[in-house]
């Protein structure tokens, strides 16, 4: 057998071979910079395999790159001149082949330079800016090439999750749930990506004064001390936004619901009190506060079976109770409500509740650093350490957050903001091309402070003067959507599923708190027999169900005859035993399986 060539591949599907794989590569980048071929189609070879890959399908990753030849890259001053007075645009840089896209594969086989200082012979192409590797929350948080690599991620991810301005136009949305910052800030360190991307339009945070100290053991680990003064002047103030809604529904037979002040004898009335705000048409007004189980709207639907004959031979329709309430465990001011027609032409109510969600304990804030805390105690400003000048930081963070978190970005950020908000101006933090170290401390030097960024400060609480001197500096922080009012939860009693007897599972259902396998074996390892039997049976779903002492078979109780027999024998020597329900429906699971569970009964010794 003779080799043929390396195989060619076009989307994935082999179209031929050749000779000289690495000829052929060549000729497809000359002439695709060239404009012969699209401009997003790649070339790889894999010399292992002896394939070639050209791809030119769709949803391919790809990033720009400018082209290397012979160690020089072919964007030159004169084309940055004319890109700078427009006479020039990105797309006739992408045509003329100085700069191209490259996706994963044709990567693999791309030497690429970070910066033009490092530039052989042997590059092929050389970065536009080496922040582009980043992602667009990577990029827009301050230094994240000082701090650890997993930070830089983490970050990210909270950057989604932080409340700021979602939509200039939320007045006017009905979304399930949104949250809004009353007084969202730019930051005073950003990076040039802020404004290409607009995320200083729809700021979603706020610039915090920050002592790197611990107060009292209140901040331990990750948890931060508020100053109550700075909430109390609008600090990380957001409202929270609900929207409930509720349809008059058409059912089959001309029947349909209706919005109304249910009458006492609809089936599932509520109570007079349930129904106080509602007006003649069963729907609230905007501006009351309503708890858990107040009602909205009130509405009433038809019967799920037919109508039954009233006591002078009359059909009478019976309609239940199916009004729309605030659910369990929240609560708010009715901020807007909507009467509109649905999709099938049916009146469609949408009404918007409002609560102003004030920092507390439990509330979760972060830097652009990774670096994410709990609220552990909001202290009174009075109560609060403050500098020689007299300046009362707003948060106090554990230094011991830093070294091990290796989040060098967090200091450099509290050095250039405090710098900045001494001149007046943003500071440029931008991946790999920001201001320097060097940079932020003279400008330190130059408004009388020190250039490490630490100051001398008195304890709020006796007014001595702390002997250690204390780092402080501007943080840019961020209100995560997880608010501790959202998530609180526990009960006494409560509602529990048809099937299986047991408490419902959530908040938003009641729900009881889940005692998993890994709880249970804590007990276990503890020997706390009485404290799993209580836990797993008599605070869940314990029944009483006969057993026959023949053949360990559960038994029938006859209501009619008043007798307790087994189906299976026939004796009626049967005992009331103690189990879990859950168990009894696995015994009916094994029998409808045609398996036979055996019982044996024992006295307790």
């Amino acid at each position: 057998m003779f080799m043929i060539g390396a195989g060619v591949y076009l989307n994935g599907r082999l179209v031929g071979f050749h000779e000289n794989p690495k000829e052929l590569i060549q000729q497809v980048k000359i002439r695709r910079r060239a404009g012969e071929f699209p401009q997003d189609m790649s070339v790889a070879y894999y010399e292992d395999l002896n394939e070639v890959y050209l791809n030119a399908d769709e949803n391919r990753a790809m990033r720009p790159l400018i082209v290397v030849e012979k160690g020089k890259p072919k964007l030159t001053q004169e084309h940055t001149k004319l890109l700078k007075e427009n006479k020039m645009k990105f797309s006739d840089l992408v045509k003329n082949g100085i700069v191209e896209f490259l996706d994963a594969e044709e990567e693999e086989n791309s030497y690429i330079a970070i910066d033009d200082t490092e530039l052989t012979e042997e590059h092929t192409h050389l970065e536009i800016h080496p922040s582009l590797i980043l992602g667009v929350c990577s990029a827009v948080s301050p230094f994240p090439e000082h701090n650890s690599a997993p930070r830089v991620p983490m970050t990210s991810q909270m950057m989604k999750q932080a409340i700021g301005m979602y939509a200039f136009n939320f007045n006017l949305r009905t979304d399930t749930q949104s949250h809004v910052m009353l007084y969202p800030q730019v930051p005073i360190a950003q990076t040039k990506y802020t404004k290409i991307t607009g995320i200083d339009n729809k700021a979603a945070g706020q610039n915090f004064v920050i002592a790197l100290m611990p107060f009292y053991g209140f901040n331990i680990n990750d948890a931060v001390i508020i100053n109550k003064g700075a909430i109390d002047r609008g600090l990380a103030r957001t409202v929270y936004y609900r929207t409930y809604e509720a349809e008059e529904r058409k059912y089959p037979g001309g029947q349909k619901d209706r919005f109304e002040k249910p009458k006492q004898e609809t089936q599932g009335y509520r109570g007079e009190d349930a129904y106080k705000y509602l007006d003649d048409n069963g729907i609230i007004e905007p501006e009351f506060y309503v708890g858990p189980g107040d009602v909205l709207v009130g509405k009433t639907s038809p019967p799920r079976f037919l109508e039954e004959v009233s006591e002078f031979g009359v059909l009478e329709e019976k309609r239940r109770e199916n009004a729309e309430a605030i659910r369990h465990g929240e609560d708010g001011i009715v901020d807007w409500v909507m009467i509109t027609e649905g999709e099938g032409g049916n009146r469609l109510v949408k009404i918007r509740t409002r609560k102003s969600m004030i920092p507390e304990i439990g509330d979760k804030l972060a830097a652009r650093h990774g670096q994410k805390g709990v609220i552990g105690l909001v202290v009174d400003e009075r109560d609060m350490p403050f500098t020689e000048s007299g300046i009362v930081p707003d948060m106090c963070v554990n230094p011991h957050a830093i070294p091990s978190r290796m989040t060098v970005g967090f200091l450099l950020e509290g050095l250039g903001a405090k710098a900045g908000s001494l001149a007046g101006s943003n500071v440029d933090s931008t991946p790999f091309d920001g201001v320097t170290e060097e940079e932020m401390k003279g400008e330190l030097r130059k408004y009388g402070f020190k250039p490490n960024g630490t100051e001398g400060m008195y304890d709020g609480m006796t007014g001595e003067k702390i002997e250690a001197q204390i780092f402080t500096g501007v943080i840019y922080y961020q209100r995560l959507k997880h608010l501790v009012s959202n998530k609180i939860h526990a009960r006494a009693r409560g509602p529990v599923q048809i099937l299986t007897r047991q408490p419902t599972e959530g908040r938003g259902r009641e729900g009881g708190l889940k005692f998993g396998e890994m709880e249970r074996d804590c007990l276990i390892g503890h020997g706390t027999s009485m404290t799993l039997m209580e836990r797993l049976l008599e605070e869940s779903d314990k029944a009483t169900e006969i057993v026959c002492a023949n053949c360990g078979m559960l038994a029938v109780n006859d209501q009619i005859r008043k007798k307790s027999f087994c189906p299976v024998c026939g004796e009626s020597e049967v005992y009331p035993i103690e189990m879990s329900y859950a168990f009894k429906l696995l015994l009916n699971e094994l029998k409808a399986m045609c398996v036979f569970p055996k019982l044996k009964l024992a006295d307790k010794v």
